[in-house]
């Protein structure tokens, strides 16, 4: 795999800066906690975007806030760039390190600091796995609403910096809805306490909680999260819709949210990817169907049942070959299961893949999906889908070989076809994934010279000197003058198949 073109920007620390770096850190933290070897930094050189790789200076590892503010403070007085990391499943490059900084790792900041079932709360510092939330919720009949398909190994603090969603996100909501309070120290070492810290449900003065969340760890590095929890639904109800037509089954995800129904989760997969998921999982897919679409309701069982059965005949009414609903919780939990598995089941059938993640307005569905595949003809690459289709989010999975040369570079050039696209329709380059380094140019392509110079505007507010995950998320304005990007976001379509719709 090649490394960041970029990686040119940023150079080795200088041997003086190095041994004064790693002398200082090696006071203020135990011997385990600052790796420095290259055998050591080699496990920590990209997130799950792997395509792009770069060995950090040196990685940290610090046991709870006092000491990631000292590492901090540190850092800002030799001016050493900082890139906070989770777990590494971020999937667009967010914590790719620095040759010339610091990798601070929060894998040992994770545990659940108070469990209140009473006020529906739990206070996380950030390297708790997601899933672990619901788990230590679940004896209180509660649970965490945002579930990434990566939640038995994503950390609280990777979800709040890319504001994660999940399979049911459509009607609980992404992490920002889900999150009422955040600790976070600057760059400086101050402590902020931003929203509703002690589980309050909003806080005085201006929301920066959710300004916070989704921000790329770009303002600050979280310590500190309170998690909204929510009653485990009295029952749940699940169908699978078979479709010979992908562009049918878009249609189809118009027809319930149409009819007023907000189910808790509805997912597409087209038969390259239910293909993949069911020779992984042996979900029950049908494996000739041309797309599939699981739709999930909850509540009293009454409501449910009735929700269901609607559900059904909109299904049936907009041209499905097939409705199926989960007999049991065994099955409704193998259905899930072939969903959240389809990443590493797409990882089976290919040497590699690039996953997308852009998000267009509903009723542009069928025409995104066409023009999807007339770009992948183009481009002579396979791409397998896989939609958040209930709230529009995208996830065209790119399947190319890197040991071939040039395919990567044609990958990406696929890749940011498709998130022009996105933009073209009404929609934007990214749902959950985050920017990082995989979409900054297209950053150029969605926003104009005002909107990116307030981020930049809003960056400087909390990190002066820039130190903090420098060069991801947003661009400079010099970057977008070299790249001459057209903004389709002023009108002008480049996709004129969208301008029929």
């Amino acid at each position: 795999m090649r490394a960041m073109s970029v990686s040119a920007q940023a150079q080795p620390l200088s041997p003086g800066l190095r041994a004064t770096l790693l002398r200082r850190l090696r006071r203020l933290l135990p011997a385990d906690a600052v790796l420095a070897r290259e055998e050591e930094l080699r496990p920590y050189e990209c997130d799950a975007l792997s395509a792009y790789r770069r060995l950090p200076g040196v990685v940290v590892l610090p046991r709870d806030a006092d000491e990631v503010r000292a590492v901090l403070r540190l850092c800002r007085e030799l001016q050493v760039p900082v890139v906070a990391r989770g777990a590494g499943t971020g999937l667009a490059g967010g914590a790719l390190p620095r040759p010339d900084g610091v990798l601070l790792s929060l894998a040992r900041l994770d545990r659940i600091l108070r469990l209140d079932p009473d006020n529906r709360i739990a206070v996380v510092q950030p390297g708790v796995r997601n899933l672990a939330v619901s788990e230590a919720a679940a004896a209180h009949g509660l649970f965490y609403a945002p579930d990434p398909s990566s939640q038995v190994a994503c950390t609280i603090g990777g979800n709040v910096a890319e504001n994660a969603g999940g399979v049911h996100c459509l009607k609980y909501g992404l992490t920002v809805h889900n999150v009422l309070g955040l600790k976070m120290i600057t760059m400086d070492g101050e402590l902020l306490e931003l929203g509703g810290v002690h589980g309050a449900p909003d806080g005085p003065g201006l929301d920066l909680a959710a300004l916070a969340v989704g921000s790329e760890g770009m303002l600050g590095v979280v310590v500190e999260a309170t998690l909204r929890l929510l009653p485990v639904p009295p029952a749940t109800r699940v169908a699978l819709a078979a479709f010979d037509d992908i562009a049918t089954a878009g249609k189809a995800v118009g027809r319930i949210i149409g009819a007023g129904i907000v189910p808790a989760g509805l997912e597409m997969m087209d038969n390259a990817a239910l293909r993949a998921a069911e020779d992984f999982v042996h979900a029950g897919y049908p494996r000739d169907a041309a797309a599939i679409l699981l739709c999930e309701v909850d509540g009293e069982a009454a409501e449910a049942d009735a929700q269901m059965a609607r559900v059904c005949a909109l299904l049936r009414e907009a041209g499905a070959t097939e409705v199926r609903v989960a007999r049991d919780e065994a099955e409704r939990e193998r259905f899930w299961k072939g969903r959240k598995a389809a990443f590493p089941a797409v990882g089976r059938i290919s040497p590699d893949y690039y996953c997308m993640d852009g998000t267009i307005p509903r009723h542009r569905l069928p025409r995104v999906l066409e023009g999807i595949a007339r770009l992948a003809r183009e481009h002579g690459l396979p791409v397998a889908n896989v939609f958040h289709a209930g709230d529009g989010n995208l996830h065209p999975l790119i399947l190319y070989d890197a040991a071939r040369p040039g395919e990567l570079e044609r990958t990406e050039e696929l890749g940011a076809k498709i998130l022009e696209l996105c933009v073209a329709a009404g929609g934007t380059i990214t749902g959950e994934h985050g920017v990082g380094m995989e979409k900054i140019d297209q950053m150029c392509v969605q926003f104009g010279t005002a909107e990116l110079q307030r981020f930049h505007d809003v960056k400087a507010a909390f990190d002066p000197a820039g130190l903090l995950n420098p060069g991801k998320a947003v661009p400079t304005l010099h970057r977008c003058a070299e790249l001459g990007a057209m903004h389709v976001h002023g009108g002008r379509l480049p996709f004129p198949e969208l301008e029929r719709f």
